[in-house]
């Protein structure tokens, strides 16, 4: 694809704001519909960013994410039309693909890409099987049908302002509304910090206790943080069990001494069962808005990074994000392209997502950030960038780098 075209593209899907969000029983019903129509063991819709396939959904497969370059769907946007493979291992491009060769051992594949108004293929709608397939034109017909089903669920969640489960600001209102108050924070000179908060060991009340009790603490956890804010102050669901709270007219100290508040009444709640009563805790981490943070992504970012230093320093406690001398002095701006790690003499490629882009480093998004050397090129196509790049800070999938 074009470098131009693909960061279109990319636009496009960010606009949605969809990628690693939590499960939707819309997506869960199409994908689940889709299956059964074609009497299929499996059914996907997979977002292609730019170094990686996500499955928002996913019937009869068991991965989440995978290398975008392995993905049989990033095959399937490279066309306008659906993509019909009825036997892979008779397909030239696929007969050596992993997914083909190893798990889960795919003979046929059908796809139909996931095609927005002004006509960018973010995604691909997937059905395929163990074993070769017949698939003709009306069956092509009603994938594609159900795959414009996907981008009408799609656009209705942009449309959407409310957490349905816990009455919070759904992902896309609440940055709507962080948006708003930074700016008017920017305007008005006036301090303004952003707070977010993760359910401690919440899979595991999910695995042991089941969903409904999972859904009784998260609603319990929302509540108990409410009271512990002011009418002004803007609550929003941006994870499964990730919450974020923008704190306008409030530096990082009071913000942090709220997140306090907040952590102390989350630590209240509990869940009756049979067995005992169900605890929760909570880990918070507090950023404050300032030059270095040039928007909300920015701060969200900093605030995840205290997050995370909570949770590392074991969990049901509050960190506040503080600038390390390796901090990059230029203000990053929010960018989604795809991007290439290059070292051993540009013989070892890894593909990425740069997130952010200053002129003194970058932000990058990549499957694991195990396997990064210290020291690297950083290629951007579409912007003609080659940069020597050493390594500020690594974490799961997220690394900061600075220009060298």
């Amino acid at each position: 694809m074009d470098p131009v075209q693909e960061d279109e593209r990319l636009s496009a899907l960010d606009r949605y704001d969809i990628l690693d969000t939590p499960p939707e029983e819309a997506f869960d019903r199409i994908t689940n519909m889709t299956r059964k129509i074609f009497r299929m063991p499996m059914a996907a819709i997979n977002f292609i960013d730019g170094h990686r396939h996500w499955l928002k959904s996913k019937q009869g497969l068991t991965i989440k994410e995978g290398k975008r370059r392995d993905a049989i769907c990033n095959v399937a946007i490279e066309q306008d039309e659906p993509l019909v493979i009825e036997d892979t291992k008779e397909d030239a491009r696929l007969c050596s693909n992993p997914y083909v060769l190893d798990d889960p051992h795919l003979r046929f594949y059908a796809g139909a890409p996931l095609l927005t108004r002004d006509g960018h293929k973010v995604g691909v709608l997937c059905v395929m099987d163990t074993k070769p397939h017949k698939f003709g034109p009306e069956q092509t017909a009603i994938l594609a049908d159900l795959a414009k089903a996907v981008m009408t669920e799609l656009d209705l969640r942009l449309l959407a302002s409310t957490d349905p489960l816990t009455g919070a600001l759904s992902r896309r209102a609440f940055k709507d509304e962080a948006e708003r108050a930074k700016l008017l924070a920017v305007r008005h000179g006036h301090a303004l910090s952003c707070m977010i908060f993760d359910l401690d060991h919440f899979k595991d009340i999910n695995d042991r206790y089941g969903h409904s009790v999972g859904d009784f603490v998260l609603r319990g956890a929302v509540e108990a943080c409410r009271a512990s804010l002011r009418k002004s102050d803007v609550l929003g669901r941006i994870g499964g069990e990730e919450f974020a709270v923008i704190l306008p007219h409030t530096a990082a100290a009071p913000a942090t001494r709220v997140a306090e508040k907040a952590r102390r009444a989350i630590a209240k709640v509990s869940v009756a069962r049979p067995e005992g009563r169900v605890k929760v805790s909570a880990s918070f981490g507090v950023a404050e808005l300032d030059r270095g943070a040039a928007d909300v992504d920015e701060l969200l970012r900093r605030a995840d990074e205290a997050l995370y230093a909570a949770k590392e320093a074991g969990r049901n406690q509050c960190a506040e994000w503080r600038a390390s001398g390796a901090t990059r002095p230029n203000v990053m701006q929010k960018v989604f392209k795809a991007g290439q790690i290059a070292f051993n003499a540009g013989n070892s490629v890894i593909d990425c997502t740069v997130r952010g882009l200053s002129d003194a480093g970058a932000c990058l998004d990549v499957i694991s950030s195990a396997g990064v050397p210290d020291r690297f090129k950083l290629r951007i196509n579409s912007d003609n960038l080659s940069r020597f790049c050493s390594v500020v800070s690594k974490r799961d999938t997220r690394l900061e780098v600075a220009f060298m």
